[in-house]
């Protein structure tokens, strides 16, 4: 009874160490503040780039770690502990080191020559992209791998059985009953990405009404000092945050109750 006492508290802790930081906001919080945010144009487009640039880096990443994941998760190849491993890349350097990786790599020839010929990535709407699609990759084939490792692999040795090829299988069974856990993961994905900060500042910079995503217009309303506005926009990020974890919940929930 005492260890089941002390993990409840352990648990709750958790819980009030996050539930403190968020009601802390409200001590400055501000609706008329709020309002002149969301009524200014350079909010506007930040909220806007986020949005978009994180849609675009989650589905990109999506793209990635649905077969990434799969092949993790169902068969033995060379090279695949260390694929496993790099996984927790982005977890272990830190997001501005991550960033700083990116922009030695447009350093050297071939990233110059990328930049050139190909598609400007530095101080771009693109760097933004790339750098939220890298930041959220390892995560993404993370989140995804766990959805298809709850799939029994016995109903593909049955489809196998009866004639149907491995890409069948996949499509027509291990997506399907998958798919919740994945549509999960998908928003999970999406909402780190849309807070991306450290990697993004550092490839994309923060110029104003160009590469000014939310979490990057957060800090520079901070560096100028101003509390409420620093606040209004935290607030909004948080919305959409809670907002899509709050449906990854529902559909974890829905997957578990399902099982």
């Amino acid at each position: 009874m005492r260890f089941r006492r002390f993990t409840v508290v352990c648990a709750l802790a958790v819980l009030a160490v996050y539930a403190l930081l968020i009601l802390s906001l409200f001590y400055f919080f501000d609706g008329a503040a709020i309002l002149t945010a969301l009524a200014s144009k350079r909010v506007l487009f930040s909220i806007q780039l986020s949005l978009v640039a994180a849609t675009i880096a989650a589905g990109l990443a999506l793209a990635v770690a649905v077969p990434a994941a799969y092949a993790l998760s169902r068969y033995e190849f060379r090279g695949r502990e260390a694929v496993d491993a790099i996984l927790e890349f982005p977890l272990i350097v830190s997001p501005a080191a991550l960033g700083a990786i990116i922009l030695i790599f447009f350093s050297n020839p071939v990233g110059t020559w990328v930049q050139e010929h190909v598609l400007q990535f530095v101080f771009a709407f693109a760097g933004i992209v790339l750098a939220q699609f890298i930041a959220v990759l390892g995560v993404a084939v993370r989140f995804m791998k766990s959805a298809f490792d709850q799939v029994p692999r016995r109903y593909e040795m049955v489809a196998r059985a009866l004639g149907a090829s491995p890409s069948r299988a996949f499509f027509t069974i291990s997506l399907p009953l998958a798919r919740r856990g994945l549509l999960a993961s998908g928003v999970l994905t999406w909402a780190k990405a849309l807070g991306e900060f450290g990697a993004t500042i550092m490839v994309a910079g923060t110029m104003a009404m160009r590469t000014e995503t939310l979490p990057i217009a957060i800090y520079m309303r901070l560096s100028t000092a101003d509390i409420k506005g620093t606040v209004a926009l935290i607030l909004v990020l948080l919305t959409l945050g809670l907002s899509a974890l709050y449906v990854a919940k529902f559909l974890f929930r829905d997957r578990r109750a399902r099982a």
